[in-house]
């Protein structure tokens, strides 16, 4: 086997394991972004612990084809960006948008998006972007749990409070 053919089997194999590890991932068409603003995209994703690369799209096919994954042969052409969430699903999406209106550039679109095994229209990826993050979520549970539970304990607080009263007052003979 020639040395090339085992070297783009290595890569395809990097490729489907960087999908399968993925919680959520964008493909954006990166053309005309000059290379400090590509610097700055890659700063800000590492940055929020999300993985940034460029893909040959034939490579991208095959690891998608491995794990099963249909739907993005049609946006697999010209120049393609992945933006790997491996850890908060919304991240990359964020990343992107926030990049878009920032840079208020018009040069990087948004081709799809994947989430597990389902595609994502570049307007599903552009709505799940306007979801807040996981920690903002968790901490908003947080809060409605904490107030919820100081308020019962203030409940409990004035019954426990009038039925003391109750019995401090002397009863009239």
């Amino acid at each position: 086997m020639s040395n090339n053919l085992e070297l783009k089997k290595q890569a395809v194999s990097e490729i489907t394991k960087k999908f399968q590890d993925a919680k959520s991932v964008v493909v954006v068409n990166y053309s005309g972004l000059t290379v400090e603003q590509v610097t700055a995209l890659r700063a800000q994703c590492r940055a929020a612990k999300v993985d940034y690369c460029v893909l040959k799209n034939t490579l991208a096919r095959r690891a998608l084809d491995d794990l099963q994954i249909t739907g993005l042969d049609d946006v697999l052409n010209g120049p393609s960006a992945f933006v790997f969430g491996l850890d908060d699903v919304v991240a990359p999406a964020k990343i992107i948008s926030d990049f878009m209106e920032k840079s208020k550039v018009e040069v990087i679109k948004v081709k799809a998006g994947l989430m597990g095994s389902e595609i994502m229209t570049a307007a599903k990826v552009s709505e799940l972007a306007k979801v807040p993050s996981r920690d903002i979520l968790l901490a908003r549970l947080l809060g409605s749990l904490q107030g919820s539970i100081s308020g019962f304990v203030r409940v409990l607080d004035a019954i426990a409070k009038k039925q003391s009263e109750g019995d401090a007052v002397p009863a009239e003979a």
